[in-house]
């Protein structure tokens, strides 16, 4: 919007409005804006939340030093959103369709979220939507944004290819070629990219979310991740660096440092009242859309392999809960003593800020090392 305004339309009047066609003064500036809506917008929200009695139930098997946070207002995920897409919307260029990938991957999985976090509320109780109906909604919306990328493609405005970590030469498509002897098997040729596209989102999504278990954790780690990911987002949209890093240049895709951009701010302004001890939580509201957003945006720049990386706290907290439960299946044995991991660590004595912090260690390391992947290829 002030994109537009600023730019397009004033730029010939007023000389110095030609600087915002820079994406990194206006990444600059959403990220302050993102920043201050948080701060400015956090106290409203908070306090809105209180009069509704819109609070965390704690799950009683959960470790008793939990049991203190409930009622604390939750659903500060909403405060998240809103300091996400006001400043993408008032500084990136609307023209741009990846833009609106990664607003309506964020707000479509904050609304899962949002219907999850309020059948807790009227519930009263920590159970929200089955989870039938939980992962049925997410994938519906992976499904959703899947399509939307193939169509893109169908007009050179994105690539089905994968970039593989280290492998230079090595671009496996994902969608099956040389289906011309069976025509009426065409539509199952873009089947392989929605379903790994599909997966990849959904499980980036709960992976943030099962790691929303302490205070400013989930939090902490998006703004690792979220900061990547501007450094990527910028670096594929750019012809000078795109061609040094051989990557595969997507100038389209350099509006989405905007959008990254926005995440940060907003999420530095959240942690502001999520820090330990927490004044609010986000809730699966906020989780689930940055999980949500997160994924997308590896998805729309192509690297998709990175966001283990990227992620790396987000994935080992949700391949804790995928062994724990299979572990349990199988053998009727626990490897962990709670998961997700978080728990596991505060079950042998740990306190909660030196997992905190040491989790935010351990993002900061595997968002470096997916950087330092760029030029190792």
């Amino acid at each position: 919007m002030l994109y537009w305004l600023l730019f397009l339309k004033l730029q010939h009047y007023v000389a110095p409005f030609r600087i915002f066609r820079y994406v990194t003064f206006r990444t600059a500036f959403a990220s302050l804006t993102a920043l201050f809506t948080a701060l400015i917008v956090g106290p409203l929200v908070i306090g809105r939340l209180r009069d509704f009695q819109i609070g965390q139930f704690i799950r009683e098997e959960g470790p008793k030093a939990h049991q203190k946070k409930a009622g604390t207002p939750t659903m500060g995920g909403l405060l998240i959103v809103i300091a996400i897409i006001v400043p993408t919307l008032l500084w990136a260029d609307l023209s741009n369709r990846f833009i609106w990938i990664a607003v309506f991957s964020t707000v479509a999985y904050a609304a899962i979220g949002f219907t999850d976090d309020y059948t807790k509320v009227t519930h009263r109780r920590n159970l929200g939507l089955t989870a039938r109906a939980k992962f049925g909604l997410q994938i519906a919306t992976g499904l959703v944004i899947a399509s939307m990328l193939i169509a893109m493609q169908t007009y050179n405005m994105y690539s089905t290819k994968l970039i593989v970590p280290f492998f230079k030469q090595f671009h496996p498509d994902l969608v099956v070629s040389n289906l011309e002897r069976f025509p009426h098997l065409w539509p199952l040729a873009f089947l392989p990219f929605m379903v790994f596209v599909t997966l990849l989102i959904t499980f980036s999504s709960n992976a943030v979310n099962l790691t929303d278990g302490l205070d400013g954790l989930a939090i902490g780690c998006t703004v690792i991740a979220a900061g990547a990911l501007t450094v990527l987002t910028y670096v594929s949209g750019h012809a000078t660096f795109a061609t040094y890093l051989e990557l595969q240049r997507m100038p389209q895709v350099a509006e989405l440092t905007i959008f990254c951009g926005a995440m940060v701010g907003a999420s530095i302004g959240f942690l502001w009242y999520n820090a330990h001890p927490a004044e609010v939580f986000m809730g699966d509201v906020g989780s689930l859309a940055l999980g949500g957003a997160i994924g997308t945006v590896a998805v729309m720049i192509k690297q998709e392999l990175l966001l283990p990386f990227i992620g790396g706290v987000f994935v080992i907290e949700a391949l804790s809960v995928i062994l724990q439960v299979g572990s349990y299946k199988l053998r009727k044995k626990r490897i962990f003593k709670m998961a997700p991991l978080h728990h596991h660590f505060e079950l042998l004595g740990w306190s909660e800020s030196k997992i905190i912090v040491r989790f935010w260690i351990a993002s900061l390391i595997f968002a470096l090392f997916a950087l330092t992947t760029l030029k190792l290829r």
